[in-house]
């Protein structure tokens, strides 16, 4: 055995990726960076809030303040203070002798919004985990290993060419043989590519991911909807005037019909109102732009696995629309990168590929390794000659 068949064999043994067997693949993402950062805000910071708010009211103890006559004892002003705190209605005297009243019970109800807030912005989540998690992940898992394995095929076709190119004690018949394989596709193994090929008629993943982004959407416009309609309205009110002459204080004459009470939580109020604004108008921009990947292909990561043998969907053209369960699952095998060995080999391959001085005859990773194990990736020119001076 030759020094440099020795040398190849090494390197081809080397570019083999090392076999994954048993439990593998546990830190698969079936969420999206982005995906993943929405979730954790649009759930985390209203719970967070939540959290805030309860903790000023403990601390703080009544989040109101009344102004009951001086007549009143301790006793008699707590009473005033509970009784105007469950009521929570603003009297207004609109004509003489009337009134109109004007509830304010959003401010009582703000850490249970809250609460409700983030508890629906988990619906989408649970929408995701329950409905199309199953059926990404084994995808997921399926193409990730049939992409290494088909990889590691290409690099055990070149030594097995390596090997019979050493037997072989007539080049010709070599070349011959290898020139009928690739006549014939013998290279190819398109269990992949026609997989992938029918991902795109799939629509179930893209429509769960649709669904899941255009209910984060609907629920925020639903927040500003409610925002809008009850907490505007009380926004700016400090003081409100509270009755307490209801039951058996109705006839008492000493009670004053009318009782100055001041919001001490308003501040609070505000800025958590203020808060949930900012921070999901922050989040419209990142949910459609999670919306509008799903209008283009990721063509670069197409582009590398171009290498591999049969797996040629950008130059057959056979990207359609983009909107289909395929896109869905290339943003994925992006996501989840790191679990793809063969990615980053054939990363090195396409860098090389684009500066060798013999771009025409590399197509595949085939083609490239058997030119680093020292064979020429075609016939050599002086045998095609010999050929065709034995057959004139």
């Amino acid at each position: 055995m030759s020094l440099a068949h020795t040398a190849a064999e090494y390197m081809l043994s080397d570019a083999l990726l090392p076999d994954r067997r048993g439990p593998r693949l546990k830190g698969l993402h079936l969420e999206l960076p982005l995906d993943r950062m929405v979730k954790f805000i649009a759930v985390g910071f209203p719970l967070l809030l939540m959290s805030l708010a309860f903790a000023q009211e403990f601390t703080s103890g009544s989040p109101i303040s009344c102004f009951p006559p001086s007549n009143f004892s301790v006793l008699q002003a707590t009473y005033v203070d509970n009784s105007c705190w469950d009521s929570l209605v603003h009297h207004e005297q609109d004509e003489p002798g009337q009134f109109k009243t004007k509830s304010l019970w959003p401010h009582k109800a703000l850490p249970y919004s809250l609460l409700a807030l983030a508890m629906a912005m988990y619906l989408p989540v649970l929408l995701w985990q329950y409905a199309a998690a199953p059926a990404l992940s084994s995808d997921l898992l399926f193409i990730i290993s049939e992409l290494d394995k088909s990889y590691n095929r290409s690099i055990r076709l070149v030594q097995h060419m390596l090997k019979i190119r050493q037997e072989s004690s007539d080049p010709h018949v070599f070349w011959d043989e290898l020139e009928k394989a690739r006549k014939e596709r013998y290279f190819e193994f398109p269990l992949l590519e026609r997989y992938l090929a029918c991902k795109q008629r799939s629509h179930s993943l893209v429509a769960t991911y649709l669904l899941r982004n255009a209910l984060l959407l609907l629920f925020t416009s639903a927040i500003y909807l409610y925002l809008g309609h009850f907490h505007l309205d009380v926004f700016f009110q400090e003081e409100f005037s509270c009755s307490i002459k209801t039951g058996l204080l109705s006839d008492e004459t000493h009670v004053p019909n009318l009782i100055t009470c001041r919001l001490t939580s308003l501040s609070i109020f505000q800025i958590v109102s203020l808060s949930i604004v900012a921070i999901y108008t922050l989040l419209v921009p990142v949910i459609i732009y999670n919306l509008t990947r799903l209008c283009r292909w990721d063509k670069r990561l197409l582009s590398i696995y171009e290498m591999l043998p049969a797996f040629d969907l950008l130059s057959r053209k056979m990207l359609g629309c983009p909107i289909n369960d395929l896109n869905v699952i290339l943003l994925f095998l992006r996501a989840n990168i790191s679990e793809l060995i063969s990615f980053s080999w054939l990363n090195v391959l396409c860098v090389l590929k684009d500066t060798t001085n013999q771009k025409h005859n590399i197509d595949t990773v085939v083609d490239f390794m058997t030119l680093l194990a020292g064979l020429e990736p075609s016939k050599p020119k002086h045998l095609t000659h010999q050929t065709c001076d034995e057959h004139p």
